[in-house]
């Protein structure tokens, strides 16, 4: 996941601060040492780190921070504001044009950076905004390309204008247009191609392009994962062609993130999107502050909420409010479980969640050790093992049928009545919770509940 590395390095920094009772400018100066090496490794452009260091260095020194009650937790707050500003500051989104007018929004991008799949992502953001978008396959090279998009474009409800190889792409683009006006399609999206490197007749056809059609915004598309060369080709398509914002894909397969830090300082062009994932639902709005906060190791409840309430339809909102008030009366079963499971995965997985609740001081490490994503699927076979009855009301289970749920879900014995053994437990303790309601508690908001890992538990 991105700054994985990043965020243990610079908590382990924070960690050494916070030990001292009084911080000295000595004691600063060596923790922005480390801090300096943690970004270079992440990949942040060198003269950004630079910049960044000397930022907070003349924030953290000051008389405010050295007298402060908790200096650790000042220089912590600093360097979360100058992460957030390095980022942007603001939120930056796609800007409609007034009424029924429509958008064109030009994605640019080289080969493989993921921008066709882009396409169609963006394409379903905005259908869910109310508007009616249209993506136009203009990449006529790549083989599979038109194809790749008219899939994307039929899974996400949504039009694909194409008029083969056979045409150049400045009058695809214009032909797109007249079909969106025609159509009452409000929001065009132009697929562009790409190449494996720069050059001359890409940049050219771009230009023809935009002097083809009225583009109201350039997105260029660049792959998080090339780190430093990811920020070159931003800074060579806003001098050659011009660019409004860039999109990041492959979050979450960069560990580093230097892409995400440098971009905006380098190129003063805002990041709108992150990608994180190969879903066609895996396409976050990008939040400066709120990504500050990940990479501090303060989570991100906000993206938390946010994803929670995408994942949810109508029949989900109502299936999760009655789940809701069951686990209240401690009437929390098999069945219930089996659909938390399931809005878990809408939201990308437990470690997804994890990742952004604060306070669970879990690194990529302890994720992957706190959850067996595997161990979950053989648990979630007991339970489709089960019949309706039996989830219902797990007391019916004799021996019998265990033995029968066992053979079903290709587990043994033991491991079945190991499972139903931790949920009684887990019931018990819901209802011991829902007791407790109104009432301040402390710890793991699991009740210290392993989640599957290694060292077993029962895996929620």
């Amino acid at each position: 996941m991105a700054f994985d590395s990043l965020t243990e390095k610079l908590n382990k920094v924070f960690r050494s601060l916070r030990g001292k009772g009084r911080l000295t400018e000595a004691d600063v100066r060596a923790a922005l040492k480390e801090v300096r090496m943690a970004l270079l490794e992440a990949d942040v452009n060198f003269k950004v780190v630079k910049q960044f260091i000397a930022s907070v260095e003349e924030r953290a020194v000051g008389t405010d921070v050295m007298n402060g009650l908790n200096p650790a937790q000042m220089v912590v707050k600093i360097v979360n504001e100058e992460l957030t500003s390095l980022m942007g500051s603001e939120t930056t989104e796609i800007k409609f044009e007034p009424g029924q007018a429509i958008t064109v929004v030009m994605l640019l991008g080289l080969q493989g950076a993921g921008k066709t799949t882009t396409a169609a992502k963006l394409a379903g953001k905005v259908k869910l905004k109310g508007k009616k978008p249209l993506l136009a396959a203009l990449d006529i090279y790549r083989p599979g390309a038109i194809r790749q998009l008219q899939v994307n474009g039929e899974k996400q409800g949504v039009e694909v204008f194409s008029m083969g190889d056979g045409h150049r792409p400045a009058d695809i683009a214009k032909a797109a247009i007249e079909h969106a006006k025609l159509n009452h399609e409000n929001v065009v999206f132009l697929d562009t191609a790409g190449r494996l490197q720069i050059d001359e007749e890409m940049m050219a056809e771009l230009v023809e392009v935009k002097n083809a059609v009225t583009v109201h915004q350039s997105l260029l598309v660049v792959d998080a994962m090339t780190g430093q060369e990811a920020v070159n080709v931003a800074k060579t398509f806003d001098e050659r062609i011009g660019i409004d914002g860039v999109i990041l894909t492959k979050m979450d397969g960069d560990t580093r993130g230097g892409a995400a830090l440098s971009v905006k300082a380098v190129t003063g062009k805002p990041i709108l999107y992150v990608g994180m994932g190969e879903k066609l639902s895996d396409l976050e709005q990008f939040y400066p502050d709120r990504m500050a906060g990940r990479i501090l190791g303060m989570g991100d409840v906000l993206s938390l909420i946010d994803k929670a309430q995408a994942s949810l339809d109508a029949q989900d909102e109502a299936k999760t409010k009655e789940m809701a008030g069951r686990v209240r009366k401690g009437r929390f079963d098999f069945n219930d479980y089996l659909e938390s499971m399931k809005q878990m995965r809408k939201m990308g997985g437990i470690s997804s969640i994890l990742g952004m609740m604060p306070g669970m001081g879990m690194s990529a490490q302890d994720l992957e050790g706190a959850v067996d994503e595997k161990k979950l699927a053989h648990i979630e076979a007991i339970v489709l093992s089960m019949t309706p009855e039996e989830r219902a009301n797990p007391a019916i289970l004799t021996p019998q049928r265990k033995f029968r749920i066992a053979k079903g879900s290709g587990n043994s014995i033991a491991e079945v009545n190991r499972f139903i053994k931790q949920f009684g437990e887990m019931q018990k303790l819901m209802k011991q919770m829902s007791g407790m309601s109104g009432k301040k508690r402390h710890g793991n908001p699991f009740g210290g509940l392993s989640l599957g890992g290694r060292k077993g538990g029962f895996p929620f």
